[in-house]
């Protein structure tokens, strides 16, 4: 993509409006030192130096697209205890409107806690309970999603398999985008093996696809076009879910993007130092979304999204990439 063609399409980025639909959750990181060994069992001692909170799962996508224009929406659950109160709080600081998030005294807002020292994360704790919407829950769900997708141009589903996401959910937010014109980008979970037909793309990781098309995984090739059970599992993914674009990511071997008439796309990693992966595929989303929405071609649009989670990935904790930080991406070797 010439510089040109770069900043036409970046450029389009501001005038979009987006609606991030999924499981919310609350990012906790726990920064501090190590410099023992507890006396109680073979694990590190850690003194905590600080903590920090940041917007996470479909959440963190909405933060990554807000980077990238003003015109922002989250719908999700959270509930009404201390952590749902934080995490409302960030994304309104960040400018993101949550007109559509609900707020439930039985639900308890999810929580992932890292615990981080010597730039390294040493445990994770999770603190979540999968919960399926009430029928109650889900009319108002559907109710928030006529009126906020009818002030949208792109639609982005995070599902985490938290519970919020329902097959009746997924067919009608296709349905809706299909017959409204929207871009309707997806991430799916395998757990839930909901079907999300007629989307305009499917962005799963490499083993998501495998568990989600019942392939067994391979062990993978240097070339990703010549691994036949990947190229098996994409096949029946596009026959499953029938989207314009199936783009897998691959990790340190970039993404694979697949188009119905097309051979696949092999777009290799940029990321020159990995120092965490946290929220590198909300970042890839986002950048991709925005892409295809401010009408650049679905490859264009992967490279977009395969040098922002390169530019993610060299950062620690749950971040953001800025407009400048992408268009930098291009002009290195």
């Amino acid at each position: 993509m010439d510089s040109a063609r770069l900043q036409h399409i970046v450029a389009g980025f501001a005038a979009q409006r987006v609606l991030v639909i999924g499981d919310l959750m609350l990012d906790e990181f726990v920064w501090g030192k190590v410099s023992r060994i507890s006396p109680e069992a073979p694990v590190p001692v850690v003194k905590v130096t600080s903590e920090s909170y940041y917007p996470g799962g479909a959440a963190n996508v909405a933060r990554n697209v807000r980077e990238f224009t003003a015109s922002t929406a989250v719908m999700g659950i959270i509930g009404t205890d201390a952590r749902g109160d934080r995490l409302l709080r960030l994304l309104e600081a960040a400018g993101i409107d949550t007109s559509a998030v609900e707020r439930d005294p039985g639900f308890a807002t999810i929580v992932k806690t890292r615990i981080i020292a010597r730039n390294q994360q040493v445990v994770r704790v999770d603190r979540e309970s999968e919960t399926h919407l009430t029928e109650e829950q889900g009319q108002r769900a559907l109710q928030q999603l006529d009126r906020a997708m009818r002030e949208a141009d792109a639609i982005i589903v995070a599902d985490y398999g938290k519970g919020y996401l329902s097959q009746p959910l997924a067919d009608y937010i296709c349905k809706a985008a299909c017959e409204q014109g929207k871009i309707l980008t997806v991430d799916p979970h395998p757990h839930t093996s909901l079907r999300w037909r007629n989307a305009t793309a499917v962005k799963p990781n490499r083993l998501e696809a495998f568990s989600a098309a019942g392939v067994t995984p391979s062990d993978g090739t240097e070339q990703p076009v010549n691994d036949q059970a990947l190229l098996e599992a994409a096949r029946r993914l596009q026959s499953l879910w029938n989207p314009k674009s199936l783009l897998i990511t691959l990790g340190e071997q970039g993404m694979l993007l697949f188009e119905a008439g097309a051979a696949p796309y092999h777009i290799p990693t940029r990321a020159r130092d990995v120092f965490d992966v946290s929220g590198a595929g909300d970042t890839a989303l986002a950048v991709f979304t925005l892409g295809l929405a401010s009408r650049a071609t679905s490859g264009e649009a992967a490279d977009l999204a395969n040098r922002a989670s390169g530019i993610a990935v060299g950062k620690l904790g749950t971040v953001t990439v800025t407009i400048g930080e992408l268009l930098a991406g291009f002009t290195e070797p």
